[in-house]
């Protein structure tokens, strides 16, 4: 557990402890209304752990915006009990739900969805040589002599071809 912890980024963390304060605040009477806010906060727990063990998967917008759905929808269902709830619990619920959207927020600036990333972001390939001409098609099997700094020259097993969707990539 200690080793998943240490595996979160600090909005992760940030949005794990109000996670945590979330289902505690939900401690006294309870109600269908309880029960959909600890289902929230362990949906967001269920995610922070899969991310920490390294399990990989797409959400629609990412990471950051669902912690701040799920910030909301639990915010949400504690103002529809606003009345029927001591107001410390009201309260704390609510700061929550705050701290929940805020790490949320700051997930989704600093590690952009992999649905509108910038090209340069999702593309983890490495860009061609600076001498290699991408203007004519290589075969994926085609071997690349590359020119090292030393004036040797060695031939290089090509690992992927140009783009051919579309122009040459700019030098």
């Amino acid at each position: 557990m200690v080793a998943l912890w240490r595996r979160l980024g600090i909005e992760q963390k940030v949005a794990a402890a109000a996670a945590v304060l979330l289902i505690v605040s939900t401690f006294g009477p309870f109600s269908m209304v309880e029960a959909a806010t600890v289902l929230d906060a362990g949906a967001v727990l269920t995610l922070l752990r899969a991310r920490a063990l390294g399990r990989h998967f797409h959400l629609p917008g990412g990471d950051g915006l669902v912690l701040i759905v799920a910030a909301g929808w639990a915010a949400l269902l504690m103002v529809a009990r606003i009345l029927d709830r001591p107001l410390g619990q009201t309260v704390l619920a609510l700061g929550c739900a705050a701290i929940l959207a805020g790490a949320g927020l700051r997930e989704r600036v600093r590690r952009p969805p992999d649905d509108i990333a910038p090209p340069a972001y999702r593309d983890a390939s490495p860009p061609p040589p600076p001498d290699a001409d991408v203007t004519e098609p290589l075969r994926p099997d085609a071997d690349v002599t590359i020119a090292l700094p030393s004036g040797s020259a060695r031939p290089v097993r090509k690992t992927r071809s140009p783009r051919p969707d579309g122009p040459p990539r700019p030098r």
